[in-house]
């Protein structure tokens, strides 16, 4: 299992297609399987919670975040894509786009990617209805503008959440 976590984290370093992975490791369809097998079963993710908490609490943090930054990239994709690519008109790109929200120790917290062509105010709800039972200690939100208007009233009244405060500016870098 070594050599294929191994194999998997070298695909995803260096970027490399997954039929051109080096012959010192396994073959790369027992890798590929293995790496869809664990994203399909949420594998990844609670590694990645379980780290993260690891790391806040030897940080001498909750392990559970109270503040969080939500933010959005579009990214240029092919001309293939079916429906998970679209146009963001806002920054004239044509393909996918990711939100994150991520703690103010910079982990990310929740990920997701979908279409360029929805809008931060709904790209917002794909990202924290997911997320809002393991984060329910989450009670401050950094976003920027393009969170406005029903983005932000989903956040306070559609989550439950009214203590969740979001402010329309993120906050200086450093502080």
């Amino acid at each position: 299992m070594r050599a294929i976590l191994d194999a998997v984290f070298y695909v995803l370093k260096s970027g490399c297609p997954w039929r051109l992975l080096p012959k010192d490791f396994p073959p790369w369809k027992t890798v590929y399987d293995w790496f869809r097998r664990w994203r399909l079963d949420g594998t990844w993710e609670r590694l990645n919670a379980e780290l993260r908490e690891r790391l806040r609490w030897r940080l001498g943090r909750d392990r559970s975040p109270s503040a969080g930054i939500v933010d959005s990239q579009p990214a240029k994709t092919t001309g293939v894509g079916g429906e998970q690519r679209g146009f963001d008109g806002a920054k004239k790109v044509r393909g996918h786009k990711w939100h994150l929200l991520v703690g103010t120790v910079g982990l990310v917290l929740e990920a997701r990617i979908h279409s360029a062509k929805v809008p931060d105010e709904d790209g917002i709800k794909l990202l924290l209805e997911p997320a809002r039972y393991r984060l329910s200690r989450l009670s401050y939100l950094w976003v920027d503008a393009g969170y406005r208007g029903r983005g932000r009233r989903w956040v306070e009244e559609v989550l439950g959440l009214s203590h969740l405060r979001v402010d329309l500016e993120q906050p200086a870098h450093g502080q």
